[in-house]
């Protein structure tokens, strides 16, 4: 199998697999006990929130750990709720990803306000649009993804956290597609509460963090036994942590020794050779805010879900959109927001690269596509000449 869906999940990098193994064979003794076992696994833990925080240029008590990127997001939403009940209004992006949509509308039937923030035909939030609708006093909070998980559009994070805290409200930032792809620093773009994920930067399944800014208040989703500093209940996952905290290190290092410009060469040879055998191709999202990863684009007249069929039968895996709604292949909310056709959407697959991929995959995974687009267009009798003017 060639794997382009990196963006749905990632593989275990081996590194750190070795890192956790150990917490799951000897050192398995819950952190919080007294005794030698307890303290080594205390040790370990608190390792990994300074890794993780790093990552971020965070302090590591601003570090709670979840299991994942989806209970950060429904725990900030709850939070803020709970503590600016005076303040009923949420805004978020038309784009989010469904942890938010579903999460807002949690906060709308509660009894808050949710309105939706346009963002251009190119994916990106409008700030202009945002500015009008942030309202002083009533605004609890803006939450936006710093990086789309479809399109992988980049958000003018930098400015949109300015123009919140001009308005008194807080933001969070779903930073799950961003963190460990690209430099994050809580201190420059300084967002109240940023969610990541283990499972999208080379970390098991299961586990994440939740940065929640030493200016800001919070009350937690879990309550239990007090544990990470009473912001999350619950015996710590530690073989878990240990892993993100490896997962974020080695991040880290790959953020600066070239290999996010070996990852964008790929990508780019890939679409290189799409485009040079089917011009009609084009992709959705800015291209010059646009992660390095990631490819979604639009085969015209070519089903997304056959196209899906073919690949798998040639052993590429990749998407026909959000990984959380494969089971069901609707018109995608992100490319709607971004004012896409539906029959374009419908042809529409997000193809995602790792480190872990190689010239040799992207070019197979081109040509798997470029002979599966042939073959379904001529069951479908679509006449490609027509197609490219």
């Amino acid at each position: 199998m060639i794997y382009l869906d990196a963006n749905a999940t990632t593989p275990v990098d081996p590194a750190v697999l070795d890192a956790m193994l150990p917490f799951l064979r000897e050192h398995y003794a819950n952190p919080s006990a007294s005794y030698a076992s307890g303290r080594r696994v205390r040790r370990a833990l608190e390792q990994a929130r300074v890794q993780v925080a790093s990552l971020l240029n965070a302090r590591p008590t601003e570090i709670a750990f979840t299991s994942g990127g989806t209970e950060s997001i429904n725990a900030v939403h709850a939070s803020v709720r709970a503590l600016w009940p005076a303040k009923r209004e949420l805004i978020i992006a038309g784009t989010e990803h469904a942890a938010v949509l579903e999460s807002a509308r949690r906060w709308q039937a509660e009894g808050g306000q949710v309105t939706i923030a346009p963002v251009h035909p190119d994916g990106r939030v409008n700030l202009e649009a945002l500015r009008t609708l942030l309202r002083s006093g009533s605004t609890a909070l803006v939450s936006i993804m710093w990086v789309n998980n479809e399109t992988g559009v980049i958000a003018p994070m930098h400015e949109i956290v300015a123009m919140a805290h001009s308005a008194g409200a807080l933001v969070h930032t779903d930073a799950v597609q961003a963190a460990g792809k690209i430099h994050l620093d809580v201190k420059t773009t300084p967002a109240d509460f940023l969610s990541l994920s283990g499972h999208k930067m080379h970390a098991p399944k299961g586990i994440g963090a939740l940065y929640i800014s030493q200016r800001a208040r919070f009350a937690p989703l879990l309550v239990g036994g007090g544990q990470e500093s009473e912001r999350r209940g619950g015996t710590e996952n530690v073989p878990g942590i240990v892993a993100l905290g490896k997962a974020a290190e080695l991040a880290s290092q790959h953020l600066d020794d070239g290999t996010k410009a070996r990852i964008k060469a790929l990508r780019d040879r890939f679409e290189h050779l799409l485009h040079a055998a089917l011009p009609e191709m084009h992709l959705h999202g800015c291209p010059a805010h646009r992660l390095h990863t990631t490819s979604s684009l639009c085969l015209p007249e070519t089903d997304a879900a056959g196209m899906l069929i073919l690949l798998d039968q040639a052993g590429i895996a990749c998407s026909a959109g959000s990984a959380c709604h494969t089971g069901a292949l609707h018109a995608s909310h992100v490319l709607e927001a971004m004012g896409v056709s539906a029959r374009d959407a419908a042809c529409t697959l997000r193809f995602s690269f790792s480190r872990f991929n190689t010239k040799a995959e992207a070019e197979a995974a081109a040509h798997a596509v470029i002979e599966s687009a042939h073959k379904l267009r001529e069951a479908q009798g679509c006449d490609l000449a027509v197609l490219a003017h």
